[in-house]
């Protein structure tokens, strides 16, 4: 293609940012990202599975490597602003890049906002006021939205900063629990080891469905890749790195609850890991749990705020979107693009809080997920299609088979989302048209 490379258009319109985001701290973003709010009720989603569901677990995990090797290959051949979006737009150009870009910061804002009210929904486990009523919630959920925006609008390495220390600190109650609950195992709770009642190949099609969503972010690192030093090697390895680390996490974990929760119990409860706390260690145990989950859910808010802001600055520098989401400020961070941001995630906290204040996270949560499997779905094709197109390719099988299972993983993941994730996919895809062509036309008449 005769195109500028994505990220290299917009150097005229503000200062060269530093980069500011070492190896630690890009890992970080990789694994905050990823351990949000849903890790702390995934258990009991999966008890009903029994045992079953650690092999769940381990076909995700394997799917999920092969993505994170693709994107660490990608991300050393590209390492340039944008990830997925910038790999879609090398491979096949500016129309699906678009859509990559367009889906993925809708399904980013639409996300931040299910974070931000699940934060308010733990924050209630210390201020009831904001369980009982949804007004305060929301007002607690925008607070913390905004916060972080102008955490992040202070630079790169500030917002980095946030994600390593909240991602030391949400660790510690899983990695707790993970590992000391061990002690406490009961083997029984893993029998039957299949109490689904279903297949077994059923079984664990339903339960590595589920765990999908807990490894959604592992791209993070791609994307900020203007601001990560030596990207070339430092995305690939966060990737990896971030992605293992995380896996690790979920499976001793949940092993570590169900060791401590009798199936029936673990089934029935909706936090699983403060029960699972307070059978190891008493009562007080559920505030550390609580605060574990705050933290977690507060962490996963400032990464996905930081990405809120530079997967829109990518398309914006290749004249996809309006060149506002493109300029920095003085510190180097895409501040209209995350003010822009900020308030479409305001919004969608408003819509929700008209309904309650956990109403719609469910829905909204679909849809961040068939959105970034549209991302993934393009990135391993193009990775594939970068195969073909090396010289060397003869000789470099290996490439080609991690990028192909992850193609094949991806299809799966999408073809198991659901008719009605798929459809309403189409649906975000579809409401982007309009600014592509509004975009293309306006970029026609600047040219002329």
């Amino acid at each position: 293609m005769n195109a500028a490379p994505p990220g290299s258009a917009g150097s005229a319109t503000a200062p060269a940012p530093r980069r500011t985001l070492g190896p630690w701290m890009a890992a970080a973003l990789v694994v905050g990202n990823m351990v949000g709010s849903g890790v702390f009720l995934l258990p009991a989603s999966l008890g009903r599975f029994g045992g079953i569901c650690l092999l769940g677990w381990l076909f995700t995990t394997a799917g999920a490597l092969t993505l994170a090797l693709t994107f660490a290959r990608l991300a050393r051949a590209q390492p340039v602003v944008g990830g997925p979006y910038a790999y879609t737009r090398s491979a096949f150009g500016r129309f699906p890049a678009f859509l990559v870009a367009w889906g993925y910061w809708v399904s980013i804002c639409s996300g931040n906002a299910a974070i931000a009210v699940a934060l308010a929904g733990y924050l209630g486990f210390f201020v009831p006021g904001l369980a009982s009523d949804p007004r305060l919630g929301a007002a607690a959920a925008i607070a913390a939205v905004w916060l972080l925006t102008a955490v992040n609008a202070r630079g790169v390495r500030e917002a980095g900063g946030v994600q390593l220390a909240t991602t030391l600190l949400k660790l510690a109650p899983l990695v707790a629990i993970g590992t000391l609950g061990l002690l406490s195992l009961h083997v029984e709770h893993f029998v039957p080891f299949n109490a689904s009642g279903a297949s077994t190949l059923s079984a664990v099609s339903s339960t590595a469905a589920l765990t999908l969503w807990a490894f959604l972010g592992l791209e993070s690192a791609t994307i900020p890749a203007a601001d990560v030093e030596r990207p070339d090697r430092s995305i690939p390895r966060a990737t990896v790195a971030g992605t293992v680390a995380a896996a690790a996490v979920y499976v001793a974990s949940t092993v570590g609850v169900m060791g401590v929760l009798p199936p029936a119990a673990l089934a029935a409860s909706s936090a699983p890991f403060a029960d699972a706390a307070s059978r190891m260690w008493g009562p007080w145990a559920a505030s550390l749990v609580a605060a574990g989950a705050v933290i977690s859910c507060f962490g996963a808010l400032n990464g996905w705020t930081l990405l809120s802001g530079q997967m829109p600055r990518a398309a914006a520098e290749d004249g996809l979107l309006p060149g506002a989401f493109a300029r920095l400020n003085a510190r180097g961070a895409p501040a209209a693009a995350l003010v822009l941001s900020s308030a479409l995630v305001t919004l969608v906290v408003g819509l929700n809080y008209t309904r309650g204040l956990v109403a719609g996270f469910t829905f909204i949560i679909l849809l961040s997920t068939i959105a970034a499997l549209v991302a993934y779905l393009f990135s391993t094709a193009a990775a594939v299609r970068a195969w073909l197109r090396d010289a060397a390719r003869p000789r470099r099988v290996v490439p080609l088979a991690l990028a192909a299972l992850a193609l094949a993983y991806t299809a799966w993941a999408v073809v198991g989302a659901g008719r009605d994730a798929v459809l309403w996919g189409g649906v975000l895809l579809a409401a982007g048209v309009p600014v592509y062509a509004w975009g293309l036309r306006r970029g026609t008449r600047r040219a002329g």
